[in-house]
């Protein structure tokens, strides 16, 4: 099965909800204050790809991919061609000579790969290893694509747990996420322009299936695992530069919430999905969220419950916040602000401990009081969207213009700023009667 184009995203089961937050109907710092439904899939949508400044695509279940206007609501495009669920779906870029030529690549249980042309000179950016300009696919394979989508060749066939996620790596190697392992391929091209792909190494450090790997910045990338380790990646050497193992378990007589070595729920510590914005990184940890920081190599925010069940997406905010959406339903709006002890409730036993070095050595001491580290900053919920009936799978951020989010619900909802919205439709309505001669 085709289960990614770097990168995926497995089915959530559903879990047993249990209020944690209420924030009230006042939302001072909170901007997203209207929304407008989007009404197209007929089973669950799972991913959203921004393809320009106003247009996404959508995708899940029902095979399909919708290209909507963000502004409007407008439907664009509507594209059939999977027989099954699409399990993953990115945008590829290239240019030649003067044309931009823009593409939605989507994978699907039906073990078919299906490119979408787009020809919009705006857009840039670029997919798999740009410094070959080729992009990668896979499932039980690592298959390389060349910009004409010809393959060029493919990995041995690996065994039934396949890839669940890839990302580039320096030199023109791709590091594969393979159940508990990291398979490092590595990109030839021979004098006769014959591209070939070789796997050069196997990093065997977690202990557990691998559910989150992605790029930091040139020279990391990052791990997280169902068991709560998060590993810092040498992009270049891939050596090990930092190992935590997040427990958010915590022990219920010691007056000053010292934490205890213990066995959390696999839901409680696993790390879903990673994000960064090369020096900050945000961990989503069941139902809490955990910010690193990549520079210092520290923790310098927590949650220990942000929802009320598993987050599912993160995204870090340029005004230094940042936000989540989980399966209950909800989206919300984080704000860093300084810890203060005796802490807020979620704070009580945020992590287990937090060491550097392989993870299959022991490291460190057993314990670790909270006490011991002053800068610790929590996260403060300012925002709360609900809208969606289901699991928020995913959203989009489109700047000022407003985010889309996707759920189990089979809606897409744009949220958007209602003054900012008010102000657009006075004009074009000032617009429209100077037209008709109405002024």
């Amino acid at each position: 099965m085709l289960r990614w184009i770097l990168g995926g995203r497995e089915a959530q089961g559903s879990v047993e909800k249990n209020p944690v937050l209420f924030i009230g109907e006042e939302q001072p710092k909170n901007w997203f204050t209207e929304l407008q439904v989007l009404k197209g899939h007929f089973d669950i949508v799972r991913f959203l790809v921004q393809i320009d400044d106003f247009r996404f695509a959508s995708a899940g279940d029902d095979g399909l991919v919708l290209v909507w206007n963000v502004e409007t609501g407008e439907r664009l495009l509507e594209l059939r061609g999977h027989s099954q669920q699409i399990t993953a779906m990115t945008a590829y870029t290239h240019t030649s000579g003067e044309n931009t030529h823009t593409s939605l690549i989507t994978a699907s249980s039906d073990r078919t790969l299906m490119i979408l042309l787009f020809r919009w000179r705006y857009m840039c950016g670029w997919v798999g290893t740009c410094r070959l300009c080729v992009w990668v696919s896979g499932g039980n394979e690592l298959c390389v694509w060349n910009r004409d989508f010809q393959l060029q060749c493919q990995s041995q066939h690996h065994d039934d747990t396949g890839i669940s996620a890839t990302v580039e790596l320096p030199k023109n190697c791709i590091a594969a996420a393979m159940d508990k392992e990291i398979v490092i391929f590595r990109l030839t091209m021979s004098t006769g322009s014959q591209l070939s792909v070789a796997e050069v190494r196997r990093l065997s450090d977690h202990q557990d299936s691998i559910h989150a790997l992605i790029n930091i910045n040139d020279g990391l990338f990052a791990s997280g695992s169902h068991v709560g380790e998060l590993i810092l990646w040498d992009a270049v050497d891939w050596t090990i530069m930092a190992y935590e193992h997040i427990l958010w378990e915590e022990s219920q007589t010691d007056t000053q919430a010292e934490i205890r070595l213990a066995a959390p729920k696999p839901s409680e510590m696993s790390i879903q999905q990673l994000t960064s914005d090369g020096e900050l990184m945000v961990a989503a940890v069941g139902s809490g969220l955990y910010v690193y920081s990549v520079i210092t190599k520290s923790v310098v925010a927590y949650r220990k419950t942000a929802h009320d069940s598993n987050v599912l997406h993160t995204m870090l905010l340029p005004d230094g916040g940042l936000m989540s959406c989980s399966e209950d339903g909800s989206v919300r709006i984080w704000e860093m602000q300084d810890l203060l002890l005796p802490a807020e409730p979620a704070s009580a036993g945020f992590f287990g401990m937090w060491t550097f070095g392989r993870s299959n050595k022991q490291v460190g001491p057993p314990v670790k009081k909270v006490l011991e580290l002053p800068s610790l900053r929590t996260l403060e919920l300012t925002g709360d969207l609900i809208g969606h009936s289901g699991a928020v799978q995913m959203f989009v951020s489109f700047g000022e213009k407003g985010l889309v989010t996707c759920s189990t619900d089979h809606l897409l909802i744009a949220w958007k700023n209602r003054e900012r919205e008010s102000h657009l439709r006075s004009l074009a309505l000032f617009r429209k009667l100077e037209e008709n001669g109405g002024l």
